[in-house]
Order: C-alpha cells, then structure tokens, then sequence
C-alpha cells in the first residue's frame, strides 16, 4: 500500500487531533481540518492543539488547513471527528468514502450517524469509527482497540490498514447498527453513573446501573436489527466500561457535577468540549420508543436532564419498578 496516501481528518477538536495524529503515526500525510481560518494559523504555526490536547506536538506529516477543499483532496477518505448534532449543517460536500468518528442520535430526526450520513450524502462509501478510546490516550500513543463498522468490506479493510499501528489494533464489523447504538448509549448511561458516583451512592449502585445499562443497550440494538454480541464488544461493553467508569469521560464527569447538586448549565460551563449524552439522552428514548423498547436507565437520565425529576427521584423511580427475572 502507497505509503504517501492521505487522509482528511475534519474537526480539530480533541478526537479529530487524536485522530489525526494516529494516521500520521501510521504512515499517513494527514489534512487536518478546521472551520475556523485563525484556529487553523493557531495550529499550524505552534503545531500543538493546547485548548484540547495540550503538550501533543503535532508531526509534521500534518497539515492544517480552514480549506475543506484542499483537506479533502486526494484523500483516501475523510475522518468526520465533528459532534454529531453540528454534523450535518458542517459536513462539506464530498464524494470521499466518509467515516463517521462522532457518537449519539440526531435530535429531531433520531438518525444514528451513519443514517445521517446515507441522508446527507447518499453517493458516499460510509463507516464507522467507535470504541473504548480517550483522545488523550490515542494522541500518546498508548495501546489501545477499536471497531470500524461498515457493511462495505473493502472499505472496512481500507480503514483498518491505513490507521492501524504496533499500538492501535482495528477490528472489523458489518454490523453498522450495533456499533452505532453501542456509542450513542453509552454517553448516556455514563452521565447515570456518573450521577451516582457524585451523589455518594456507591459502588453497588454503580456496577447496577451499568450493567442494567449495558442490557438496555443490547436490547435496543437487536431491535433495531443489530447483533446482541455486537453489545459486548469494543463497541458496547468496551466502550460503556471506559466511558462510565471515570472522571476522565466528559458524560460521567457532568454527571458527577450533577449528583454533587450542580445544575445542568453549571455543569455544562465547567466543560471544554462536547458532552454528547446530553443531547442524546432524549433522542435515544424517542428512537428507543419509535422501535416499542423500554430504555428505564436512559428515560431516567433524559427527565434528569430535562429538570422534570431530581436525582433522587430518578432513583426512586428505577428502583420502584416491577420485580422481574433478569
């Protein structure tokens, strides 16, 4: 394979950088995207992105441009490390194989990434980027695992063999819809965790709620038509694990912030960047509703959100609910 091949990465935010730097760690020449023409000077003049990934030098087979066009050049494909709720309004037009690298549900349409983006840009080749992976981690070079999903197996291939390293191990899949909702759950469930954690409640409490969480997951993708093994993968239980466990997540941190007794924007305004459960957490219960699944975990963290119940009503709530067999 060409050594000299190019990769566009759009979004130079955290993940994007991350990103970023993992292709050029692989052999890639990398564009790196940003809407913002003095960010962009930013970037390449000190070659750090100090808001999000301090004391990460950027290699030099980076290139960092406000230029869409010029990023998406000749690139063997595009790496969409952009939120997914400002996907669609900044997705720039392309023909590129696309690979999505957000997580969620779309508010208002309720589409999961990869359906967003078969909407926006139907000619595109499309996968999906999703695992248990901290920017911060990736940037360092520290090992680590993730799935890229798509049903087009040479793509898949392609993916894997460009940002694939001695550290960073790729793993295929077709199953498109199990990856997806593995990714947009989580940052729900973590915010519930996180919750928890922060109201003192326990490690019982906790290690309930996430695995309660993990089996509202698996049963939303089967119905969604995924694959229940898909749940217990990198993309499901691996990611849930990394996500839900620690302060270092931005979705168990807010909720941490919440069960402490912040409010919701309190805690948004102590965040640098975007905590994603947020707005997903209603637009998986919705999409969740639309399919005839009952998400207790994720309809709890969305009332939370939303101000119509406390923590300590959410709990209440959860644990009030009829006996059954697990």
């Amino acid at each position: 394979m060409d050594a000299a091949a190019k990769i566009a990465v759009l979004g130079a935010g955290a993940w994007g950088t991350a990103l970023a730097i993992q292709a050029a760690r692989a052999g890639n020449a990398v564009s790196l995207w940003t809407r913002d023409p003095g960010r962009a000077r930013t970037l390449a003049t000190s070659r750090e992105n100090a808001a999000y990934l301090p004391g990460q030098a950027l290699p030099a087979a980076i290139t960092v441009t406000a230029d869409a066009g010029a990023a998406l050049e000749d690139a063997a494909f595009a790496l969409l490390a952009i939120p997914l709720q400002h996907l669609r309004a900044t997705l720039p037009a392309t023909s590129l194989p696309l690979v999505a690298c957000a997580k969620g549900v779309e508010a208002g349409t309720g589409f999961l990434p990869l359906e967003l983006l078969a909407d926006a840009r139907p000619e595109a080749e499309l996968a999906l980027l999703s695992g248990p992976n901290f920017a911060h981690e990736i940037a360092a070079g520290l090992p680590a695992a993730t799935l890229v999903a798509s049903r087009n197996a040479a793509l898949r291939t392609l993916v894997a063999a460009r940002l694939g390293s001695a550290g960073f191990r790729l793993y295929g899949s077709e199953d498109t819809l199990g990856a997806q909702v593995g990714g947009a759950a989580k940052n729900v469930i973590a915010i519930a965790a996180g919750a928890v954690t922060g109201a003192g409640l326990g490690e019982n409490a906790r290690a309930a709620l996430i695995t309660r969480g993990l089996a509202e997951l698996a049963r939303l993708t089967v119905a969604l038509g995924g694959k229940a093994e898909t749940a217990a993968g990198l993309s499901g239980l691996g990611d849930l694990l990394l996500t839900a466990t620690g302060p270092g997540s931005r979705n168990t941190a807010l909720g941490m912030d919440l069960g402490r007794g912040l409010d919701l924007q309190a805690a948004l305004a102590r965040r640098k960047g975007v905590v994603e459960g947020v707005a997903t957490a209603p637009a998986i219960v919705a999409r969740a509703a639309s399919a005839g699944v009952e998400l207790p975990i994720c309809a709890a963290v969305a009332d939370l959100l939303a101000g119509h119940l406390t923590l300590a009503q959410s709990i209440a709530r959860l644990m009030a609910r009829p006996p059954r067999d697990e």
